[in-house]
């Protein structure tokens, strides 16, 4: 028998990132930027930062972006973080999603790691 291949959806990396930013939103995350990180990251194209209010309220942003990329059939390569919640990165290959608490964001300050970075506009 031979094993089927799993297809994902075919949506431009920045449509995507611009879903998972919209997604957040919708469930209250604070400061959402999403980052054009094209030739200055070699592991993915854009990311996407936000601010969660507590360390649940970042588990349940996480929590929700992996349920919306199922119903969306987007590529979930894993998460890290998920257990204490100041940090959680959601890996979709293509689109790294950063949810932190306000305090280790301005710690980790990515942002200023790619500060080239066009900014993407979700209008």
């Amino acid at each position: 028998m031979k094993k089927r291949e799993k297809r994902f959806a075919d949506i431009a990396s920045e449509e995507k990132a611009r879903k998972m930013a919209s997604w957040l939103e919708d469930k209250k995350a604070e400061d959402v930027v999403v980052m054009d990180v094209q030739g200055q990251s070699p592991i993915t194209e854009f990311v996407v930062l936000a601010t969660a209010g507590s360390p649940r309220h970042a588990k349940g942003l996480a929590s929700h972006v992996l349920d919306m990329m199922g119903e969306e059939n987007f590529e979930y390569l894993g998460m890290e973080g998920q257990d204490e919640g100041h940090w959680v990165l959601v890996d979709c290959n293509d689109v790294l999603v950063n949810i932190f608490m306000g305090e280790h964001r301005a710690q980790f300050n990515l942002e200023g790691l790619w500060a080239e970075a066009r900014r993407i506009s979700r209008e």
